[in-house]
């Protein structure tokens, strides 16, 4: 999707946010760090994190908005989570991913005080942007767990989407070896089943079970393939 094509309603939603943030800058100024944004969403390397992405965080935020003490602030959080993204070698997928999380928080707080949003908004919309590196959202911040749950509702989707979600994923990835990525994909999903709970906020708790079911079956389904792969490893020898 590219910045022509992206949904019409995407600056004026940040435009809200900010403003419910307390920005302070003109439209034209807050208009324009939107479609900063929306370009850095459409960069061309992006499958899955993309704009569609960013649309899809934004409407979950909206399903759980009663939960969010400044939803404001969680919508600007899902701005700016992935502002900066880097599926390169160097962001090894096993260790980062293409989400750059804390650089994304810079970006977050340089663009948003430019805007004139009080500091201690800034600093929140950061942390939260910054937390999502773990999904581990503190358990006195119902902002960041609305952030967190929004951002792993992908894994509560039905099975045809889960698959269009993984086929997108990879292909951000599509230069990593398929046993590295497998391994380093096998990884995440057994440390989001570990978790105790995936989903923190209490509207989210509902989407556990579709969830675990999803991650369940994406880690049998990777088990198999990397067994296949060792079979071919091992003929070939």
């Amino acid at each position: 999707m590219s910045p022509s094509t992206a949904p019409a309603w995407l600056v004026p939603a940040y435009s809200r946010a900010a403003v419910g943030a307390g920005a302070t800058a003109s439209g034209a100024a807050i208009d324009a760090a939107a479609s900063r944004l929306i370009d850095r969403w459409t960069e061309q390397e992006r499958r899955y994190h993309d704009v569609s992405h960013l649309v899809d965080l934004l409407r979950r935020v909206d399903e759980l908005h009663q939960e969010a003490h400044n939803v404001h602030l969680v919508r600007l959080a899902a701005w700016y989570h992935g502002a900066i993204f880097d599926a390169a070698h160097s962001a090894a997928y096993a260790h980062r991913g293409g989400e750059d999380e804390a650089a994304s928080a810079e970006v977050a707080r340089t663009e948003l005080t430019a805007l004139g949003i009080p500091a201690t908004a800034v600093e929140s919309v950061a942390a939260m942007v910054a937390g999502l590196a773990r999904h581990s959202a503190p358990a006195d911040n119902i902002d960041a767990a609305v952030l967190s749950d929004a951002d792993l509702a992908i894994l509560t989707s039905d099975p045809q989407r889960y698959r269009t979600y993984l086929e997108r994923v990879r292909e951000e990835y599509a230069h990593i070896p398929t046993g590295d990525y497998l391994t380093a994909r096998r990884a995440i999903v057994e440390r989001l089943l570990a978790r105790d709970r995936l989903y923190t906020s209490p509207l989210g708790a509902g989407w556990e079970r579709q969830a675990r079911e999803n991650l369940t079956a994406e880690r049998a389904r990777i088990d198999r393939e990397l067994a296949k792969l060792a079979e071919l490893s091992t003929d070939s020898a």
